[in-house]
């Protein structure tokens, strides 16, 4: 009996709470597209498919091992807590022996259950997806693509090939299980701008793997593979199977989360998930090829949901669940590649005069892109994010000269998120003339919409603020303001047509703040 006769009689044969050597109880059977898991209570086990895909091959009993140890491998990163064992399965089909003597007929990853509803997918389902889950997310990603493996400069993975090929292969694999005329349009168009943005791109993505961002991910980091696990964040599921599509570019294992969270009508969560990764992480210039990952993500899930719904002994629900959510992550590329006219926004304020507090929900409102001087400051003078200063005016990393580098950053990060297409927030004081300039420059050159929000307050205000800080990333001091309270210069006549006044003494209004902004759209000149 073959491998793929014989999968299906062991599987029935493991839904027999008698064979497990621990309490059962209860057993349920979920099945991907590619493996099964059987949930038992305590204790969840799962095998894979006997199955070649061509970006994966489950075909052989020493290739669905070799998985197996790589997948416990690789969860051990981030899941070590619920990945527990590779076991063997012996005896037959029929009469299945877990841990049993004599040669395996299977491997099965054993793993600890932990309750579907607290896996994120589900969790938004029940509108129980909060925004701290989200920033706990954003902290987690970060900071396990700073500590992991670095692709070396003479490997394959991130070259132009290695990442062209899967893109390619998205496609193909699609072409080979749909073959609607409506389809083979929007792939056709899909696929041109694909190869012709990734041959601008190319000399970017080079860059990208010299500065060492083509590492060794989770390669499958969405909702459904993520779960809350004892008041934390937990990425299961890493991809194990076929190490090209785990060795990329961190930004596009960014671009998974944030496609799934926009697929499932969260584009807010979506914001904000990328904005507070990039906040950890600086990754700015990354932005250039967010987009180009963006369809490429959509896509996969693309693909995947063609695959289901072409595989053989599902039902007709699943079916056409499956070719309605094909549908829309086609859909969905296609609004990726359709880009609105991007705004260049910045702000302009004296200290505590409510800048970043309201500039994140307009950000999530808007999607758009945020760059926190305070943030970037420091990183460009490598001073810890999060450590106290105490300013002194002037001096150190608020020196003049200091500060012409901080804005001259803030500029060069600007203009990489707006080439690529993304509205950007540049959250800084902007009390200078010499300051706001460049940005305006920048707009004309990059013909994006130019804004200026002004933040105001009054001067006691201002001053309760500052009194009443804990842990802000801002250094400014009641000596701070003061000094800018004195050299503040107001807005010229030939700024006045892009400003945006908010009174934040007042009832904040998110909505009118959303539509003046949408709605503006002044010629810079």
């Amino acid at each position: 009996m073959n491998a793929h006769n014989q999968q299906p009689t062991l599987i029935e044969s493991l839904l027999d709470a008698t064979i497990y050597d621990h309490p059962v109880t209860a057993i349920e059977l979920i099945e991907t597209h590619i493996s099964w898991v059987i949930l038992t209570g305590e204790f969840a086990y799962k095998i894979k498919k006997p199955i070649n895909l061509g970006f994966l091959d489950f075909s052989t009993l020493a290739k669905r091992l070799h998985c197996c140890t790589e997948e416990l491998r690789l969860n051990s990163r981030l899941a070590a807590e619920i990945y527990l064992d590779v076991v063997p399965i012996a005896g037959s089909p029929e009469r299945p022996v877990l841990h049993g003597a004599g040669e395996a007929i299977e491997y099965a990853i054993k793993m600890v259950q932990f309750p579907q509803q607290a896996q994120l997918d589900n969790m938004l389902a029940n509108d129980e997806l909060q925004p701290y889950h989200i920033d706990a997310i954003a902290e987690l990603v970060a900071g396990f693509h700073a500590t992991i493996a670095v692709a070396s400069e003479n490997s394959d993975y991130g070259d132009s090939d290695h990442v062209l090929y899967p893109v390619v292969e998205n496609f193909n694999q699609i072409r080979r299980c749909h073959h609607g005329a409506q389809d083979n349009t929007v792939l056709a168009e899909l696929e041109q701008w694909s190869q012709s943005t990734f041959a601008s791109l190319n000399p970017v993505f080079e860059q990208r793997k010299r500065n060492g961002f083509i590492r060794e991910c989770h390669g499958d980091m969405h909702l459904r593979n993520l779960v809350w696990f004892h008041d934390k964040p937990l990425a299961f599921d890493c991809l194990e199977f076929n190490p090209t599509l785990r060795w990329i570019d961190t930004l596009s294992e960014v671009a998974f989360l944030v496609m799934d969270l926009d697929d499932r009508g969260q584009p807010r969560l979506a914001w904000r998930f990328l904005n507070r990764y990039l906040d950890y992480c600086g990754d700015y210039s990354g932005v250039q090829v967010l987009r180009f990952y963006l369809v490429y993500r959509a896509l996969v899930r693309a693909k995947v949901d063609a695959i289901r719904a072409a595989q053989a002994h599902i039902s007709a629900f699943d079916q056409r669940q499956a070719d309605e959510d094909y549908q829309a992550y086609l859909q969905l590329a296609q609004r990726y590649v359709r880009p609105a006219r991007p705004k260049l926004i910045i702000t302009r304020g004296l200290s505590a005069s409510g800048k970043s507090t309201l500039t994140q929900p307009l950000l999530e409102s808007i999607g758009a892109i945020r760059i926190r001087s305070d943030v970037e400051r420091k990183r460009l003078f490598s001073v810890r994010s999060g450590a106290q200063n105490k300013p002194a005016i002037d001096q150190g990393i608020y020196s003049v000269e200091a500060s012409v580098q901080t804005y001259d950053r803030l500029k060069q990060l600007a203009a990489d998120v707006l080439a690529a297409g993304f509205t950007v927030i540049v959250d800084a004081a902007f009390l200078k003339h010499q300051q706001r300039v460049p940005f305006m420059q920048l707009a004309v050159e990059t013909n994006a919409t130019f804004i200026i929000l002004e933040f105001t307050a009054s001067e006691d205000t201002l001053r309760q603020r500052i009194r009443a800080r804990v842990g802000d990333v801002s250094d400014a001091d009641l000596s701070v303001l003061e000094h800018q309270l004195a050299t503040t210069q107001p807005l010229e006549n030939s700024e006045q047509p892009y400003c945006v006044e908010i009174d934040t003494e007042t009832d904040f209004d998110l909505d009118a703040l959303v539509k003046a902004i949408t709605q503006r759209d002044v010629p810079t000149h």
